[in-house]
């Protein structure tokens, strides 16, 4: 099928109203399409809407959109705690924790709300495409939409096939991708695909040089930033990912390549079961709780 001739993506779903599912919805609304967001809680789905909304006044401020286009982009969006809402989507994209259970229970609830032709996309940073496809209906109109964090400001999305997934569903998911005004890399379905394959062991590296008194927090970040010219520090990046991601993802690639590189370092290990997971909880590798971030180390 050629591309003038895919069936053009007008309704969109979210599962997750957090971090990367509110960015999600932010963008697609901005790109005017509507939209709808599900998650398990009124109150979730408030600070969402919330989240979205200030992101929208930071927007404004710099003068990229006006306050007319943020009446409008809050107007296309509806919530709810049912998938039930999904029914007439083109596309329901998930965002939910970064955990393979969760988001096959997920995907085979949902399935029973959809339309025989809507896709579903996972924003999964590392799980296999292939086996989150295996548990729905429709392995051939499923696929991976990794977008990176934060969404509104970030440009790139991985478009991962599965094994089963048809041509013209990633035909489709590309021409909407492109609509969103983002780009589109494709990535093969192999663990972490190519940004996490790359970063979460850069940033495992650096957990280890922590560990192993090479460097305290705050001379890592610098060295990184000043002597690799990166925007943000290795741990001050693992903090805004949130660790417990970082973690997760640390293991798809120990567990999926069976390659020591991979191993998770054991201080980040405590960190997470300590619950020092980052700026979401105010502690990780820096305490969050003053006015600017302190390193912790």
């Amino acid at each position: 099928m050629s591309e003038s001739t895919l069936p053009e993506i007008k309704t969109v779903g979210v599962i997750g109203a957090g971090q990367m599912g509110s960015g999600i919805a932010h963008v697609c609304a901005l790109a005017g399409l509507n939209v709808l967001v599900s998650d398990i809680s009124e109150a979730q789905l408030e600070k969402g809407v919330a989240s979205i909304g200030h992101n929208l006044d930071r927007q404004i401020k710099k003068g990229l959109i006006s306050e007319a286009d943020k009446s409008a982009v809050l107007d296309r969006i509806s919530t709810g705690t049912s998938h039930d809402i999904f029914g007439d989507c083109d596309i329901v994209i998930e965002a939910a924790t970064e955990n393979e259970e969760i988001k096959r229970s997920i995907f085979k609830e949902l399935c029973q709300h959809l339309r025989d032709d809507a896709i579903i996309a996972s924003n999964t940073s590392s799980i296999s495409i292939t086996r989150l496809a295996s548990n729905t209906d429709r392995p051939g109109r499923f696929i991976g939409m990794h977008f990176m964090n934060p969404v509104p400001l970030m440009q790139l999305v991985e478009l991962i096939r599965g094994i089963a997934t048809d041509e013209d569903t990633f035909a489709s998911v590309k021409q909407f991708t492109d609509k969103l005004g983002k780009n589109a890399v494709a990535a093969e379905d192999f663990p972490a695909f190519i940004v996490n394959r790359i970063l979460l062991p850069m940033i495992n590296e650096a957990v280890y040089t922590l560990y192993e008194g090479v460097g305290s927090v705050e001379a890592i970040d610098t060295a990184m930033r000043l002597g690799a010219n990166h925007p943000m520090g290795p741990l001050e990046l693992a903090d805004f990912i949130g660790l417990d991601t970082c973690l997760a993802v640390m293991y798809v690639l120990y567990e999926g390549l069976a390659d020591s590189k991979y191993r998770p370092c054991p201080l980040l290990v405590k960190y997470v079961e300590a619950g020092w997971v980052g700026r979401k909880s105010g502690r990780g590798f820096y305490d969050y709780s003053g006015d600017k971030p302190v390193p912790t180390r």
